[in-house]
């Protein structure tokens, strides 16, 4: 009987080195591909660009590939422990670094049916950062991005998102990063909010910059990113009005769309019962998402409902009630808004919420309680935390200093520390490599 040799790959983008340890791992037996899935590539990187049946295909197909099993986390153990391979086949750059320990452990479990690690020199000159790199340069489709929501709510348990109001903010969504415990850990998704592109066009938020000029702000966005978006839909407007919304975001690849139960002229939740606000009914708004569902064309886009019942200091009952109504209905998601200092409203719906029989996504905006954590609000059940407005709002004070340094010096000296170097921002957008 030949020997079973496991090797483990993301294989995303198939290079040379991937082709050397195949080569490899052929001397010594029939190769098993542990393919890691989405879910496991997106609890330490972004979600890979193919699917994994797609990635799957792929690798069926690679020559001296024998088969193919899904690897559902980074750890080795449990796919080595299931199937007890002769041999494990990796390229000898772990030895070092943050999968250092993956490595031992999987020399302690091969050690236990007498298994061995085979590592052979790591293929210099690929980079698989600077391959991403070059695809995220090229571009993606409205289809690939449409459906990425979708996929990153099946396969991480917590989704990251950040507001976005130009080409320049969807970039740092886009490409902002930072390494801890050897992972990386960036946004998610881009959030288009009411909010932000009103002001960054110097008007009040009130409803009255139209789709049309909304769309031109998601069409600088989409030029220059490929992370999937979240379209602040405000109240959708009319439910006849509502059904174009939706075909024309669909149409243009963003991947949902929220809207508020809420009525009449446009004002910003957060003003709670100090303006005058009106929510709608529920059979109403739940008519709006039916009409919503059943114009889509796709089964990728996503309709979020966005509940102002304690925003509005209606209570917790009415909330639960309308998320139950509004699930009905065929909403994708439910998002339930608060303007509290601390989030114990928002734990106690998640509480109560968590006993449906039936439930959608949750998500938060964690403007006004922005102490909760994260992790306390992934432990609460939440699956979508949205930042809503940050980077305009760290922007804004700011610009404002650095003008006010000008006017009071009479020169640009003083607000030198507030801005890049020139040079900087003259290479900051790189030009585009054909």
């Amino acid at each position: 009987m030949s020997s079973k040799v496991y090797v483990a790959m993301s294989a995303d983008l198939i290079h040379t080195g991937h082709m050397n340890i195949l080569e490899e791992a052929r001397k010594y037996g029939d190769v098993m591909i542990g393919l890691l899935t989405d879910r496991a590539i997106a609890s330490y990187k972004r979600l890979p660009y193919m699917t994994f049946e797609q990635r799957r295909k792929v690798v069926e197909n690679l020559k001296g590939v024998d088969v193919v099993v899904p690897q559902d986390t980074l750890d080795y153990v449990p796919n080595l422990e299931k199937y007890r391979p002769d041999f494990v086949v990796h390229g000898d750059d772990w030895k070092t670094g943050v999968q250092k320990e993956v490595r031992q452990r999987v020399i302690d479990t091969l050690a236990k049916w007498g298994g061995k690690l085979i590592e052979p020199i790591y293929t210099p000159g690929i980079s698989s950062t600077e391959l991403n790199i070059w695809l995220r340069e090229m571009g993606t489709t409205p289809g690939i991005r449409l459906n990425m929501l979708r996929r990153l709510l099946e396969s991480k348990d917590t989704i990251r998102v950040m507001e976005a109001h130009s080409g320049l903010t969807g970039l740092i969504v886009e490409t902002v990063k930072v390494k801890k415990g050897g992972m990386n850990h960036e946004f998610d998704a881009m959030w288009i909010s009411s909010l932000t592109d009103s002001t960054a066009k110097g008007k009040p938020d009130i409803g009255c910059v139209d789709l049309t000029s909304r769309l031109n702000t998601i069409s600088d966005i989409l030029e220059v990113t490929t992370k999937p978006i979240i379209f602040d839909g405000d109240s959708g407007g009319l439910s006849e009005h509502f059904v174009y919304m939706v075909r024309t975001l669909e149409r243009e690849g963003v991947s949902a769309v929220i809207i508020e139960d809420k009525v009449g002229l446009k004002k910003n939740s957060l003003f709670g019962t100090e303006v005058e606000q009106s929510q709608d009914t529920i059979e109403a708004f739940s008519e709006k998402i039916r009409a919503g569902k059943k114009a889509q064309i796709t089964q990728n886009f996503m309709i979020f409902a966005r509940i102002e019942s304690l925003i509005l200091q209606q209570g917790m009952d009415d909330a639960i009630r309308r998320a139950s109504a509004y699930i009905s209905a065929g909403a994708d998601g439910i998002m339930i808004h608060s303007k509290e200092k601390t989030p114990d409203e928002i734990f106690e719906f998640c509480r109560r919420y968590n006993e449906f029989d039936v439930k959608v996504p949750l998500v938060v905006v964690p403007s006004t309680y922005s102490s909760v954590t994260e992790s306390e609000l992934a432990a609460a059940g939440v699956r979508v935390v949205i930042y809503a407005n940050h980077l305009l709002r760290s922007a804004y004070p700011a610009m404002v200093k650095a003008a006010r340094l000008i006017l009071e010096n009479e020169r640009a000296h003083e607000a030198d520390d507030l801005c890049m170097p020139i040079k900087e921002i003259l290479t900051l957008i790189p030009e585009h490599k054909s």
